[in-house]
């Protein structure tokens, strides 16, 4: 019986700290998590293109402070920051709270699970070979410096009557050793035949390396040192 876990929420908590990170009270708990939920939702729809990967939210009393984990933070940045100006006017139309936004540039695409796997579905929405999307993506990914990669698709892949599975992978991919920075991303891609879902593993190395994504000894319940860069409207 197989028993799959996701690799990254699998690490909160003990590794990895959590996307969201405030405290409320049992009564508006639920409010606020479906208020961050929708904050994530319209960030993804509204910046498609961004090449969006994460998003965490921290909340103090009276301010929400959105971090957004972008491949091309140019095209949120905007013209003299103006792009953002108006995202942030546009999130506290959502909410109705006061709003700080910061973007964090990831350096190094190849190595972010989420990104990849977006890479490889925007190939497959142009038509294009999954299998050469397989090939090409790993030969970029462990060309990164990674220490292992797995890919996984799954849907009527090049146009079959019956949909099925493929997998490939290179190096290894100890999901169960905690002390791994297993990186995981999921993208779906709207094909003429029908969706065709992606997901992506990534072994970064051991989390107290500088081998892992951003070189910082996370610990469970405290925040990675900050990437190179970050702006700040």
């Amino acid at each position: 019986m197989g028993q799959k876990v996701r690799p990254t929420g699998f690490r909160v908590g003990v590794m990895e700290t959590w996307r969201s990170r405030w405290y409320a009270p049992k009564r508006e708990f639920g409010d606020l998590l479906a208020e961050d939920q929708k904050i994530r939702k319209f960030v993804a729809t509204k910046y498609e293109f961004a090449e969006i990967s994460k998003v965490e939210i921290e909340r103090t009393r009276d301010q929400v402070v959105v971090h957004l984990f972008s491949g091309r933070p140019g095209v949120i940045i905007g013209r003299k920051g103006q792009e953002v100006d108006k995202l942030k006017a546009e999130l506290e139309d959502l909410t109705g709270r006061r709003m700080d936004v910061k973007i964090v540039e990831i350096t190094n695409p190849n190595r972010d699970a989420k990104l990849v796997a977006m890479k490889i579905a925007q190939s497959l929405q142009k038509r294009g070979s999954f299998r050469r999307a397989i090939k090409k993506t790993l030969d970029e990914v462990m060309g990164s410096g990674v220490f292992g990669v797995k890919i996984q698709m799954s849907g009527r892949l090049g146009g079959a009557e019956m949909s099925r599975t493929e997998k490939a992978s290179r190096g290894s991919i100890p999901l169960s050793t905690l002390r791994r920075h297993i990186d995981y991303g999921f993208a779906e891609s709207a094909t003429a035949t029908g969706i065709i879902g992606v997901k992506v593993w990534i072994d970064l190395g051991d989390y107290s390396s500088e081998e892992s994504l951003d070189g910082s000894n996370a610990k469970a319940g405290q925040a990675s040192q900050k990437p190179k860069r970050a702006y700040k409207r």
